[in-house]
């Protein structure tokens, strides 16, 4: 008997072994518990492709009495289904709320994946974010990660959020407390939420903090204000008045040490918009300051060089952030 105990716990570990969440030579993703009962799997620091297939956001659990809360659960159905086998091998409890920090894609196109494990869970959304997915930044976003990643089969229909949040709102779902936080209308994008999860400290940022790796800046965005933003957050001001026990960004390492999750995106945007002002203010175009960008981000020890994307996405990030300048200037 005690024989075909420790046959079938081998054959138990051996099962969990081979169902693992790996993506071939970029190994394997689980959920790690960092902080209390906030549990976050760090995705691939890199830009969506046929190698990651889609996934490379940070999917995160709130574990409450009774259930689960999930923050931007994945980039597409098929990714979703994955992450979902990892939820249940964290708890069995039942996920009953979805946050969606913003509109790109690779954030929330997984919701259907959970939807259909957890039909009675509910999506929410800043209210501009539900607006803006619904008329086409979805469809927008799944033509981008359809042709990096080729993964998209399965996404469609999507599974929108459907409560709206706004500034300030807060929120008890299963005894754990949370505070919504949108102080600026153009921040990444304009239908960011930063989600406060009050009881254990901890803030979900979506892309207003990257590491690693460099994305997008689109029409909707704001370079100063996202920087404005991380100063704001750094220096505990507004309604930012409290110290973290861990910053979750949407890209890259969480960490409760800000020096390490807050400074190296806003060192970056900092040379980013000096630089685009002094070609602003020398009547030079963008693209001729570049050089001065490289080498003075070559000066920090963050290796923003090596960052997933740097040679194509400083420039334009630079180019965003003249382009702000000078419309400010017309106005």
């Amino acid at each position: 008997m005690k024989k075909l105990a420790i046959l079938a716990a081998s054959a138990l570990l051996l099962s969990t072994s081979l169902s693992a969440f790996t993506l071939g030579k970029l190994g394997e993703f689980k959920f790690e518990k960092i902080n209390k009962n906030v549990f976050v799997m760090h995705g691939p620091e890199m830009e969506p492709n046929e190698e990651n297939e889609g996934f490379m956001n940070n999917p995160a659990i709130i574990e409450g009495k009774t259930s689960l809360i999930i923050v931007d659960p994945g980039g597409n159905y098929n990714i979703g289904k994955k992450i979902v086998e990892e939820v249940k091998k964290v708890s069995q409890k039942p996920v009953v709320a979805i946050f969606n920090t913003h509109k790109h894609g690779d954030h929330w196109f997984s919701n259907k994946s959970f939807l259909e494990v957890w039909p009675n869970a509910k999506i929410y959304a800043l209210e501009n974010m539900i607006k803006e997915v619904k008329k086409e930044a979805a469809d927008t976003w799944y033509e981008i990660l359809e042709r990096l990643s080729g993964n998209l089969e399965g996404t469609k229909p999507y599974a929108f959020p459907i409560i709206g949040l706004n500034d300030g709102d807060k929120l008890e779902i299963d005894g754990e407390h949370f505070v919504m936080h949108h102080p600026f209308l153009h921040m990444h994008t304009d239908s960011d939420i930063l989600i406060e999860h009050v009881d254990s400290l901890t803030l979900f940022t979506g892309d207003n903090i990257i590491h690693n790796r460099f994305g997008g800046f689109d029409g909707s965005s704001s370079v100063f204000e996202n920087m404005k933003l991380l100063e704001v957050m750094k220096d505990q001001k507004g309604s930012f008045n409290k110290k973290y026990n861990l910053i979750v960004p949407g890209h890259g390492p969480s960490s409760g040490d800000y020096t390490k999750v807050i400074d190296p995106f806003l060192n970056y945007l900092k040379v980013i918009t000096k630089y685009a002002k002094q070609a602003y203010d020398e009547d030079m175009e963008a693209f001729e300051i570049v050089d001065d960008v490289d080498a003075a981000l070559a000066e920090f020890p963050n290796g923003y060089q090596k960052w997933d994307a740097y040679e194509v996405q400083m420039r334009k990030h630079l180019s965003k952030a003249y382009a702000e300048i000078e419309a400010k200037d017309m106005e």
